[in-house]
């Protein structure tokens, strides 16, 4: 049987059509699963009792089983989600002023291993179907009654190393008889694969793009992400070009400070030199401490010097108010450290 929320409006297209149906039932049923929350075929009352029973064969409901929920002092919640081979992911709802941000996972594990990210301390098991990310925002969203205004896909996980998945689930979150969450309130991270950032320049909808760059030379870059070493920030910034180019969408720019690593005076001269010419917002983020590795945030002092640095420079920049930290769910301690 297959998984429901695996599957597009084109997807489901093509199933009704190839069943001699119409192709307007698939708008119908994308309205009952996602507007109305029906996991029941034969409640769904204007679809024929011969096409339920066809549903009810081919398709099942899925669902992900609440193992914990870590409530942080901000309000920030961390749901432990354990997949229905028994994995297990990690998935952050937000308040922010504007609404509900979710931070939604990718993947099963990462092997892109930046040294100062818990969530690579497992390597990659597997990718997550696409309705595995689509459940995390239904489940939250069942857990907690509120309705989830923006997604980021930030959780565990490159998310361009699950690419076709990826897209799929923006589709489906955006949908306007779905959940209908606005295309420009939806954010994907990537750590640099360059190839597919000249492809995502490509997709029809206009998603944000963040890059988490946290390094502006090539030596220092290479030391702290390993992905730097294939794709160097003369291609990485060649690509982001190209998709300024093509899309005309200002790219995010994530920046971790992490104490006498990369927050110093000379790492702000080189940053704000790397992004004069790119239409970028830089988002710093003070470092979220994690047991694995021996880095430490920077000084808040440190922190506000380095904003003056490139704000006196002229880039478009603001410093990360830090939320879920108390929890371990903030950028960079997501982890699926729970053993059963």
């Amino acid at each position: 049987m297959e998984n429901i929320y695996n599957f597009s409006e084109n997807e489901f297209n093509d199933y009704f059509t190839s069943n001699g149906e119409k192709s307007f039932r698939s708008k119908q049923i994308i309205s009952w699963i996602y507007r109305k929350k029906v996991k029941d075929f034969f409640m769904m009352s204007d679809i024929k009792k011969e096409l339920q029973q066809k549903l009810h064969d081919f398709f099942y409901f899925p669902t992900l089983t609440l193992v914990t929920k870590s409530i942080s002092n901000d309000g920030t919640i961390k749901f432990l989600f354990k997949l229905e081979d028994d994995n297990l992911i990690e998935t952050v709802l937000m308040h922010q002023e504007y609404g509900y941000s979710l931070c939604v996972t990718s993947q099963i594990g990462c092997n892109m291993g930046c040294m100062f990210c818990a969530s690579g301390l497992k390597k990659k098991v597997r990718n997550l179907e696409t309705g595995e990310m689509v459940l995390q925002v239904l489940m939250v969203e069942e857990l907690t009654k509120v309705k989830i205004t923006h997604i980021v896909v930030m959780g565990i996980g490159e998310p361009f190393d699950n690419y076709d998945n990826l897209l799929k689930f923006l589709r489906i979150v955006n949908h306007p008889l779905g959940l209908e969450i606005g295309q420009r309130h939806l954010t994907v991270s990537t750590c640099g694969l360059v190839p597919k950032i000249y492809e995502f320049a490509d997709f029809e909808l206009q998603v944000n793009l963040a890059i988490s760059l946290h390094a502006p030379n090539d030596k220092l870059r290479n030391q702290i992400m390993p992905i730097n070493r294939k794709y160097n920030l003369e291609e990485l910034f060649k690509a982001l070009n190209y998709y300024y180019a093509k899309t005309n969408r200002r790219i995010t720019i994530e920046y971790i400070l992490i104490n006498k690593l990369n927050d110093n005076d000379k790492e702000a001269l080189e940053l704000a030199d790397l992004l004069i010419n790119l239409n970028a917002y830089v988002n710093l983020i003070p470092y979220n401490e994690v047991m694995e590795n021996s880095y430490t945030r920077s000084s808040l002092t440190r922190q506000r010097h380095f904003y003056d640095m490139l704000k006196k420079r002229g880039i478009n920049v603001t410093l990360r108010k830090e939320q879920g930290s108390d929890i371990a769910a903030a950028c960079g301690q997501l982890r699926s450290k729970y053993l059963e």
